[in-house]
């Protein structure tokens, strides 16, 4: 489904990605630990197409087409969902309109027939009590006055809605307590773990992979992916930290 090669990468001229290699198949969960500044949200952004990151060499290819040739909404069109460290606060965008409108426009861009608004608040409604987030809050402004664990859980509604093909998931466990983390836990396990679907997780901590098991756990260190292995590896990072791996 997604494979990087060699991929290098800048950040206002500073190489952060230098020749990371990975291959996601459908129905795979993978997670990739690592230190501060390491390349982990640098790695998302690439792939979700933030301006500001050059790639200078490799390539990326996402179900055989050319994922860094492609708009970010041409990514989000092909399947693609970012869910970000830090979501975003947009006052006076109604959270409702906002994800029927992108809904739709995905839709569009797939040849297929717009949701009305009914058949939208009833999907919105079933993936809002999957995550446990009240409707009214999606009738507010996108993210506006919502705790930490709200804007998460909000963006897991988004991803349940939009139902991407591959979930990169950039600290979805940031700033979560144990209640929240087993809630988007639960979450990204009912909505993304399909036999046609894959998710990239990006965490500094093995509590996350608690709840959703991984297939496979990678070590990023210096830009590049420095080891490989089992959901034992994680457990093994978070008993002896980076050091040893990452030198």
């Amino acid at each position: 489904m997604l494979k990087i090669e060699n991929l290098h990468a800048t950040v206002a001229e500073k190489p952060i990605l230098k020749g990371l290699s990975l291959s996601i198949n459908a129905g795979e969960i993978h997670a990739i630990m690592g230190p501060n500044g390491a390349g982990k949200s640098t790695l998302s952004y690439v792939l979700g197409g933030r301006p500001g990151y050059e790639v200078t060499d490799g390539s990326a290819t996402f179900n055989g087409q050319d994922l860094l040739a492609m708009d970010p909404h041409e990514r989000a069109a092909a399947g693609l969902f970012l869910g970000f460290q830090y979501p975003v606060e947009i006052p006076g965008v109604s959270n409702v309109q906002f994800l029927r409108e992108s809904l739709n426009a995905q839709r569009k861009a797939r040849g297929q027939e717009p949701l009305s608004g009914g058949d939208f608040l009833k999907l919105a409604r079933e993936k809002a009590g999957l995550l446990k987030l009240d409707m009214d809050m999606l009738k507010r402004p996108v993210n506006v006055g919502f705790s930490g664990g709200e804007k998460k859980r909000n963006e897991m509604v988004q991803m349940g809605i939009l139902d991407p093909k591959l979930a990169i998931l950039d600290e979805t466990d940031s700033g979560l307590d144990i209640d929240a983390l087993r809630v988007v836990g639960d979450g990204i396990n009912t909505i993304m773990r399909r036999p046609d679907k894959a998710v990239l997780l990006i965490t500094h901590y093995q509590r996350l992979l608690d709840y959703v098991q991984p297939d496979f756990v990678h070590v990023l260190a210096a830009g590049r992916i420095v080891k490989s292995g089992g959901p034992e590896l994680a457990r093994e990072l978070e008993e002896h930290g980076y050091a040893e791996i990452a030198a």
